[in-house]
């Protein structure tokens, strides 16, 4: 087993040292409109909702992600973009829009929590 004395910490994931979170694989095009990434300690909770949400952009024009093994803890996202964006800007965006949707459920689900609450002290 490696040694945990230098690691790299992803938010509430840390990974071994030398172990990337997202890399490139091999396959990809010259203009990485057409990518292959892997992303380590993920599965189908963050898998199908990014798809979804990289699917929503309108340069992209495949979007997919498959677990190659149900005992290995990585997904492989597949992304092929219009000659407008790389694929790479499209995971990105994909992130950042489904942040910015995490965040207004957040946002929706504590508003709702203290109306329950207030109410439940008034009565």
């Amino acid at each position: 087993m490696a040694a945990m004395t230098d690691v790299r910490d992803y938010g509430s994931i840390t990974l071994d040292q030398g172990l990337e979170k997202v890399t490139i694989l091999a396959g990809h095009s010259a203009d990485y409109t057409s990518v292959t990434f892997q992303i380590q300690k993920e599965d189908h909770t963050l898998g199908n909702a990014l798809r979804y949400m990289i699917m929503k952009n309108p340069d992209v024009e495949f979007c997919g992600y498959s677990i190659p093994h149900p005992s290995e803890a990585k997904m492989n996202l597949r992304i092929q973009t219009k000659s407008t964006t790389t694929a790479i800007d499209a995971l990105k965006k994909g992130l950042d829009d489904l942040m910015d949707l995490c965040d207004v459920v957040t946002e929706s689900f504590n508003e709702q929590l203290s109306e329950s609450t207030s109410s439940m002290q008034v009565d």
